[in-house]
């Protein structure tokens, strides 16, 4: 950098670079000097390839004197720079409030299926319930407008369209969670506003399960219209099966030789250990194709990836046996999820002992099973019995 070049303003002056040219000509880096409080400031105003030049310089110097002469700001480049610093990050912080003011459950929901995705098994039924129950109704209302008595409207809403109340709860515990996340996300500020909704009660003892006959019936109708759905259903019906346990299971995890198979995602998270009855292993036996390898799907989809959901063939088929017909109450409605709920009620009906169903269904708490005690015979009686048969048998009677 050469030396300093005077100007004809005063207190205006530059210096030249000697390699970088602007306009044909060497480019000037700026300075002007003035008086505060009795001494010499000198501040660099920038370069001329960015604007800048003497007319600049010097209406800029002679606002920062007339600033100083009536004790106003700012008094330097620097405290001017400062200003106009905060007044951009003020206007941006507004633009910003401005846009969380507007942020939509909608957007809500996108970024926090990304995060479901990343951190639940469960993601898919996340997913599905958001698109299905609540992205119409609650999809593009913006978070801060969401109040109680839209949430009320919602549950009233998924109720009278015949949906259960387990299912209608789910949905509101959905709407629970993603508001959490936004709060912990500082997009969201405030009571969530789930908090003052009361929640449907759930009768979990009213259970719909298949008479043996029944399981047949539909057995034979499964086998007439998908042969996957049909061994599906035997699985469920005899290994206590969930859907989503019985879409995850690779050859992996079918032990053929000694009858078990290997639960590794259940919904409990928990691991656990299912067992084949003979029925099922010739199932499994007759389903394996030549060649396939132990991390092949068990039950693919058509394009061999995992089922998300039942087939339809299984409602048509409750359909044709009449099996739903007079029923209203949606919770006592036979669906895929019933056959599980048969296999422990049979269970329960043979005599097995509470913990045992607990084990086999994969239950996170006995309380969970405890729903099918009434089911199991009562043996009270017949103990009092054998304890008057014992002390009669003592008394030589």
């Amino acid at each position: 950098m050469s030396r300093y070049n005077s100007t004809a303003y005063p207190g205006v002056r530059y210096r030249e670079h000697e390699e970088r040219k602007h306009n044909g000509k060497p480019d000037r880096y700026y300075f002007i000097r003035y008086k505060r409080a009795g001494r010499t400031v000198e501040e660099s105003v920038g370069w001329a390839s960015h604007g800048m030049n003497t007319q600049r310089a010097t209406k800029l110097r002679a606002e920062l004197v007339q600033n100083i002469r009536e004790g106003k700001h700012p008094q330097s480049l620097q405290e001017k720079r400062d200003q106009e610093q905060k007044r951009r990050e003020g206007e941006q912080a507004k633009k910003e409030q401005e846009a969380l003011h507007m942020f939509t459950f909608g957007q809500l929901a996108e970024r926090y299926m990304e995060w479901a995705k990343a951190n639940k098994k469960s993601w898919r039924d996340d997913e599905q319930r958001y698109q299905k129950h609540l992205s119409s109704s609650l999809g593009s209302r913006p978070l801060r407008e969401i109040v109680p008595l839209h949430l009320e409207k919602l549950k009233h809403d998924l109720g009278k369209k015949g949906l259960s109340p387990a299912t209608v709860k789910h949905c509101l515990v959905l709407v629970r969670h993603m508001f959490n996340k936004a709060t912990a996300w500082d997009l969201f500020e405030g009571q969530n506003p789930i908090n003052k909704v009361k929640f449907p009660k759930l009768n979990n003892r009213r259970i719909r399960f298949l008479s043996h006959d029944e399981a047949s019936l539909l057995l034979a109708e499964l086998a007439k219209r998908s042969q996957q759905v049909h061994d599906q259903a035997l699985l469920s019906l005899l290994s206590g099966l969930r859907f989503g346990e019985i879409a995850a299971l690779t050859w992996a995890d079918a032990d053929l030789t000694h009858g078990t198979l290997a639960i590794r995602s259940p919904k409990n998270g928990e691991g656990r250990q299912a067992f084949m009855t003979e029925e099922v292993k010739t199932m499994f036996a007759a389903r394996k194709p030549e060649g396939a390898g132990a991390q092949h799907l068990i039950f693919p989809d058509r394009k061999g990836n995992m089922q998300k959901s039942v087939s339809d063939a299984f409602e048509r088929a409750v359909e044709k046996l009449g099996l739903n017909e007079g029923i209203t109450e949606s919770s006592q409605k036979l669906v895929f999820h019933s056959l599980r709920h048969t296999f422990a009620s049979w269970l329960a009906i043979d005599g097995a002992a509470l913990y045992t169903i607990k084990e086999l269904m994969g239950h996170k708490t006995l309380t969970m099973t405890e729903r099918y005690a009434h089911l199991i015979p009562d043996h009270k009686h017949d103990a009092v019995n054998g304890l008057a048969r014992g002390f009669r048998t003592a008394r030589g009677e």
